[in-house]
């Protein structure tokens, strides 16, 4: 199963937009999806159309050891993508992780014993770097950075890549950067498209190609329990998911090839 962290430490730039409608496009396209919300807001859940009152058992069960993932799990409306949910339990979860010996490993050991029910499995994470963010990235083998297109985009940026190297140099030396992608991108504004140039200056190839539009429909989705894919389909937004996950597909093929090389 490739696992792939969906994460910035700044809120608001579009992270739990992109790990719902990419988690969707793979479903689209055939692969059995994992979505976890380890975001204590819950977004990724409500945009599912996963209410409370189905969030019995969630992803801070999981990481506090009183519940399987595989028991954890619920299907979406999406056929294919299967949801673990987040309550607001999950707000006091660092204090209780530090509690724990391998606090830092608690996502990656409870995903040990679902090798082969999912294809992939994305994690969504928090606006901060904290140890639940810390867990994400020592489950992952892939990290996605969804980055908005502003004036201080690099300026965190600049965090979450320290706090990588920092996961690399011991906890998770296989943690790869599966790449940047611009979101909530105005073509009609000049300063998105200097912020494009000096994040694709800076970044070079880790940058995706598909840059997602400032959308309409892809914030009122969200409002109806439904991915943009499924709100309108033939939106901008929602095409541009459809190309990131094009691209998605294509570095992880190649990933595996060169790894089988």
């Amino acid at each position: 199963m490739i696992r792939i962290a969906v994460a910035n430490q700044k809120g608001g730039v579009g992270k739990t937009t992109t790990a719902i409608n990419l988690a969707t496009a793979l479903a689209a396209i055939g692969w059995r999806v994992l979505l976890i919300d380890l975001d204590p807001q819950g977004n990724a859940s409500t945009g599912l159309g996963v209410g409370r009152e189905a969030r019995r058992l969630s992803s801070y069960n999981v990481l506090i050891g009183k519940a399987p993932v595989l028991d954890a799990a619920v299907p979406t409306r999406v056929p294919r993508l299967d949801l673990v949910p987040a309550t607001v339990d999950l707000s006091g979860a660092d204090i209780e992780l530090v509690e724990f010996a391998n606090r830092t490993g608690r996502l990656a050991e409870a995903l040990a014993p679902t090798e082969g029910r999912w294809d992939v499995c994305l994690i969504d994470c928090p606006p901060s770097l904290s140890l639940l963010t810390v867990n994400a990235l020592v489950a992952a083998q892939q990290l996605l950075i969804p980055l908005q297109a502003e004036f201080f985009a690099l300026e965190g940026l600049s965090q979450l890549l320290q706090t990588v190297e920092r996961v690399r140099s011991g906890l998770n030396p296989g943690l790869d950067i599966l790449g940047v992608v611009l979101t909530m991108f105005d073509r009609r504004n000049n300063l998105s498209q200097q912020v494009a140039e000096d994040v694709r200056a800076c970044l070079g190839a880790a940058v995706f190609e598909t840059v997602v539009p400032r959308n309409v429909r892809l914030s009122e989705a969200p409002s109806h329990g439904l991915p943009a894919l499924i709100y309108d389909l033939r939106c901008p937004g929602s095409e541009a998911y459809v190309r990131l996950a094009r691209e998605v597909m294509g570095r992880l093929a190649r990933i595996n090839e060169a790894e089988a090389a």
